[in-house]
Formats: structure tokens, sequence, C-alpha cells
């Protein structure tokens, strides 16, 4: 069983909460949230604002929050062999109140369809907000180019 490694990136500023499902093995190795060097989170959230993409964890944290984006996962805890949304199992779910009661979210956006499908299940019933599942941006869902993630999650930001 593995638990997650890090902390929400939220404060009061924020209106969205993105959720991924569970931290890859590269982001666990890395120390941070899509922390694999293929994986377009980091270029999609900075394209869509039109800003570079920063590179280290003190950079990513500014983008968010200048943006009002609040960033987790939906699982706390599962089993997984590697990196694989299809192979978590056993999912203990975060408790989002520690973002919620922090911020005043008014979106939640599931990066993929597991953490939407995890989120619907485990916390959309306490919490009440719907969720927007977007294409995933991991390297997996090689179908989707930059360019046209850019275009699916722009409209669901803020400020955009």
């Amino acid at each position: 069983m593995l638990t997650h490694p890090f902390e929400p990136v939220a404060d009061e500023g924020c209106r969205v909460l993105v959720l991924g499902s569970f931290p890859s093995v590269k982001s666990r190795e890395n120390g941070f949230y899509y922390g694999h060097p293929r994986n377009r989170f980091w270029r999609m959230i900075a394209g869509v604002y039109r800003e570079p993409a920063p590179e280290d964890i003190p950079g990513r944290r500014l983008l968010l929050l200048r943006h009002h984006i609040a960033l987790w996962d939906a699982a706390l805890s599962c089993e997984v062999e590697g990196s694989m949304d299809q192979d978590i199992r056993s999912v203990a779910p975060t408790d989002l109140s520690r973002v919620l009661s922090r911020a005043n979210i008014e979106k939640v956006l599931a990066n993929g369809q597991t953490a939407g499908r995890l989120y619907r299940k485990y916390q959309q019933p306490l919490c009440g907000l719907p969720v927007t599942v977007l294409p995933s941006t991991s390297p997996a869902n090689a179908a989707w180019s930059l360019e046209k993630l850019c275009a699916a999650w722009a409209p669901h930001l803020p400020g955009t």
C-alpha cells in the first residue's frame, strides 16, 4: 500500500480544484505532482496562460496559485505497481475538506477518467461539487497533442 507523498497545493484565492488520480513513480521520485518529463500538465497549464513552463517546484506552485488553481489527487493511498491508472486498487480517498475549507472552490476538474471516477465514487457525494472530466495530460494519452490539451482545458480554467 502506497500513501500519497505530497500536500495539496491550495490557498484562499483558489477557485478551481484539479484532481489527478495518484502520483506516478516519476512524480514520487521527483517530489511533486506531474514529475514525469513527458507528462504535459505543466506545459499545458503554462500554454493556456501563455507563460513559460516552470521547471522547478516553487515555480510550478506559483503558476497554479497565481491563476487560482488548487491541485491534489483523488487517492490518498492505494495499491499500484508502476504508474498506470488502470492498475490502481484498494483506494482510500483524500479528504478534500483540507482544500475546501481553505479555498472557495467553484468547480472540480479531473485530469483523466480515473481521477473523475474516483472523485465521483468517494468525494462528490460528500462535497456535492460536480466534476468535469478532461483529457489526461499523461504520456499514455498520446492521441492528444499539447495543442489539443490546451484547447480542451482552457475553457475550464480561471481567467481564460
